[in-house]
């Protein structure tokens, strides 16, 4: 029985090679607005249907398309109004359904990364010619569209197989959002490339916190403060990472967003110490600066245990 799919080496959080990020910030900071579509009748995934109810699911449906009609405008005048740029985990499929939404972020100097074609079209299943068509279908997309060339993934609805990383690292993604391990950003053990693991939480995710923790909105933007709080003190010692995840439908509802703003207001206020960055800026940084340093560690604590991510289940 294989009980470690070897993703990353294991390193303590305590005593690693110090983070410095520019400026000498304690903290990068990022926000991750998931700018999605959901298929009303998607094709059939054998391992997970694509909505929890039978169909027609109007509700599901009409619910998250409320992102799309209104709830990501108002999120972005919002975070206009602190500052703070996106880096948009996009379902490139928008830039075909809603190019209004993608030219108003590109407009603001938004980041983009893949977050596959839909949400409702999951991995799961997938043959290696599909997954490469999905990852070179997410960079035209979106290079045609915005003309930047997208370096970070999410997989769609979080759905993987045991290839998708090494297949990102080859198509030249510098990042993956998928693992959730750590509060800095760690190398990936991909055949290829310098993929890093870019923090990107589930905590604060609205999706938890609102969906299945049914948060009231000044709970939820008192557990951002705390987390941001903790985040910043640690990043004394080295540099950590902060990542809000939203989802328009959620945040964005008319009785939510003044105490998530009083959140956000919370962290552009300590600019001093604080890089408001985007993610591809993030995980450039670190393979530039700490990418080395940290493969230098795990040989000096003898901690590099070799292979890849997945070795044990290559060919099956």
């Amino acid at each position: 029985m294989n009980t470690d799919p070897n993703l990353y080496d294991y390193n303590p959080y305590s005593g690693r090679p110090k983070i410095t990020w520019p400026g000498d910030k304690k903290l990068a900071f990022w926000i991750a607005p998931n700018i999605e579509f959901y298929e009303y009748d998607p094709p059939r995934n054998p391992k997970r249907p694509g909505w929890p109810r039978p169909s027609p699911d109007v509700t599901g449906y009409s619910q998250r398309d409320y992102g799309n009609r209104v709830g990501h405008w108002r999120l972005m005048e919002m975070m206009d109004r602190q500052g703070l740029r996106g880096s948009v985990s996009l379902n490139v499929a928008m830039c075909d359904h809603c190019p209004e939404i993608i030219e108003a972020c590109a407009m603001r100097g938004w980041e983009f990364f893949s977050h596959g074609i839909y949400n409702t079209r999951f991995s799961y299943e997938m043959d290696e010619a599909q997954e490469r068509a999905v990852l070179a279908d997410s960079i035209a997309t979106v290079e045609a569209a915005t003309g930047q060339r997208i370096r970070g993934y999410l997989a769609p609805a979080l759905t993987h197989t045991t290839r998708t990383l090494d297949l990102i690292a080859e198509h030249d993604f510098w990042y993956t959002c998928d693992l959730f391990q750590d509060d800095q950003p760690q190398p990936v053990k991909t055949r290829t490339g310098k993929l890093v693991s870019m923090p990107y939480s589930l905590e604060v995710n609205d999706v938890i916190t609102y969906g299945q923790l049914a948060m009231d909105p000044w709970r939820y933007a008192d557990v951002l403060k705390r987390q941001f709080d903790q985040l910043l003190r640690e990043g004394e010692e080295s540099g950590t990472v902060m990542c809000i995840p939203l989802h328009a439908y959620l945040v964005s509802q008319p009785h939510r967003l003044r105490a998530f703003e009083t959140a956000l207001a919370h962290i552009t206020g300590h600019t001093d110490d604080v890089w408001l960055a985007t993610a591809q800026e993030i995980a450039g940084h670190f393979r530039e600066h700490c990418w080395d340093a940290v493969q230098d560690d795990l040989d000096e604590k003898g901690l590099r245990a070799g292979g890849t991510a997945f070795d044990a289940w290559a060919g099956s």
